[in-house]
């Protein structure tokens, strides 16, 4: 009891209010950790996923085993990957492996297939309106 007595005389009168900048520091922390960490691993991950959900078949894959192949069926979870002639093995759709150039050319194709189906749709369009005049 002398002791914590002894400690809180020993306080200076300024150090029993600081509690609010202690938490706005915590906040900030927070903030912090959000945007340089969370935020830039979820966009990955996203990116990732779209990734992996716009490969098709015949698209030559490599799995994070180092294995390459081709795909050869895609189902809810998985791929069949042909390594072979005749040797096909089934894979998660987890398992094939992207690095950064992969997924910014997967973005960019997956971009530029939609702009042309979009141009596509576009022309036929106006196709479609120089017929009626």
């Amino acid at each position: 009891m002398t002791l914590l007595l002894t400690l809180l005389q020993a306080a200076p009168a300024g150090a029993m209010g600081g509690g609010g900048s202690m938490i706005i520091m915590v906040l900030l922390m927070i903030l912090i950790f959000y945007f340089f960490m969370i935020r830039p691993q979820q966009k990955k991950q996203k990116k990732l996923e779209e990734a992996r959900n716009s490969l098709k078949k015949g698209d030559k894959v490599v799995t994070i085993g180092g294995i390459h192949g081709k795909i050869t069926d895609i189902k809810e979870t998985t791929f069949t990957v042909e390594i072979s002639n005749g040797v096909r093995i089934e894979v998660d759709k987890a398992a094939i492996s992207f690095n950064e150039a992969d997924l910014s050319n997967k973005s960019q194709r997956s971009k530029n297939n939609s702009e042309e189906a979009i141009s596509k749709q576009d022309s036929s369009y106006t196709q479609d309106d120089d017929k009626d005049n």
